[in-house]
């Protein structure tokens, strides 16, 4: 069970929390975080690529010239992709790229990824984000304090914490996110994820059930 130390805003240790095996202390298994990478990668794809088929093209169906007699290429529509503002054949289309991916598949992903960052030593648990002001410059200074001003670094916490979700949104490394909406993806992009207690607990109690 892997013991983490819990600290403050200044980046003293004022605790301890034991995490749990399910969770925090999965093998690596690189397969399974491909998958829900994949899966997630094809669901923000806009699917909006669009062409127009010679059907769809404006110009007239009608024939250009006679079939025969003229010494030039029998041709049947000015839409023909053949001819230069004609119809494209085979083009991309809206579509739907997403689709599904068991539950348990996304969970263990998740944990696997957050075991895998507790084993590197760039999960931190902290008691809470309590910040004194929603200015930016405020969290900035705290993430000075803590080493991680240069790093890219995922907060978790409630959004209902008003004070870091506006402080958050103008550094361009951090980001903040809730236990629930947590995913592989950004789990692995950013270099460090910082938990409160409740919301570490929050996910913890999620994963389990993978």
């Amino acid at each position: 069970m892997p013991i983490v130390p819990v600290r403050n805003l200044k980046g003293e240790i004022v605790g301890e929390i034991a995490l749990s095996d399910r969770v925090f202390a999965r093998p690596l298994n690189e397969a399974v975080i491909w998958e829900a990478v994949r899966w997630f990668m094809a669901k923000q794809r806009a699917g909006t690529a669009a062409t127009k088929t010679r059907g769809e093209v404006s110009g007239s169906g009608r024939k250009p010239w006679r079939q025969k007699g003229t010494g030039r290429a029998r041709v049947g529509s000015i839409r023909t992709p053949l001819w230069r503002h004609g119809g494209t054949v085979h083009g991309p289309k809206p579509r739907d790229y997403s689709y599904a991916l068991p539950k348990k598949v996304r969970r263990a992903a998740l944990a696997v990824v957050l075991s895998e960052r507790l084993r590197e030593g760039n999960l931190l648990v902290f008691d809470q984000f309590a910040l004194p002001s929603h200015k930016t410059k405020e969290l900035a200074q705290v993430l000075a304090t803590l080493g991680l001003a240069e790093r890219k670094t995922l907060l978790v916490d409630s959004l209902e914490n008003r004070n870091l979700w506006l402080a958050s949104r103008n550094l361009p490394r951090v980001k903040l996110t809730s236990g629930h909406g947590m995913n592989v993806y950004d789990a692995l992009y950013y270099e460090t994820i910082a938990f409160s207690q409740a919301a570490i607990r929050e996910v913890e109690a999620i994963l389990s059930k993978s």
